[in-house]
């Protein structure tokens, strides 16, 4: 499972790829819009909100499809479905605003910053990768 942590600030997005029972045990449960503590992904004094995500085959997260599973529903807008013109609806699976263990993407966005900036809590893991 991956966690994308994105940072308004700076207008960066940064990957955390880790092991599936580790971060997924941290998320299952969790809905879009609940606010997680950055501890989870190691960013201490962070806040972070769930926007959103993606299953394993692509198919994303709507905030108001409750539950964790598919459902096939009729929408008029992203995410899922990005209209050509206006008043198009059309009828496309989509996932419940819940994470379940099936998620493979989270989308997060920081909404308290703690002590340390981002970049250099990112910059180390990326040093240590390298070497």
């Amino acid at each position: 499972m991956q966690v994308v942590i994105s940072d308004s600030k700076v207008g960066k997005a940064y990957k955390v790829e880790g092991k599936d029972t580790e971060v997924s045990a941290l998320f299952v449960g969790k809905q879009i819009g609940n606010v997680v503590d950055g501890d989870i992904l190691g960013l201490s004094g962070y806040a972070l909100e769930i926007t959103g995500g993606s299953d394993t085959d692509g198919v994303p997260m709507r905030k108001d499809v409750t539950g964790p599973r598919r459902k096939r529903i009729l929408i008029t807008s992203p995410p899922g479905y990005k209209p050509k013109e206006n008043g198009k609806r059309r009828r496309k699976t989509v996932r419940g605003n819940e994470i379940s263990t099936e998620i493979s993407q989270i989308n997060v966005k920081v909404t308290e910053y703690g002590r340390k900036p981002i970049e250099e809590l990112f910059a180390k893991g990326e040093e240590a990768e390298s070497a």
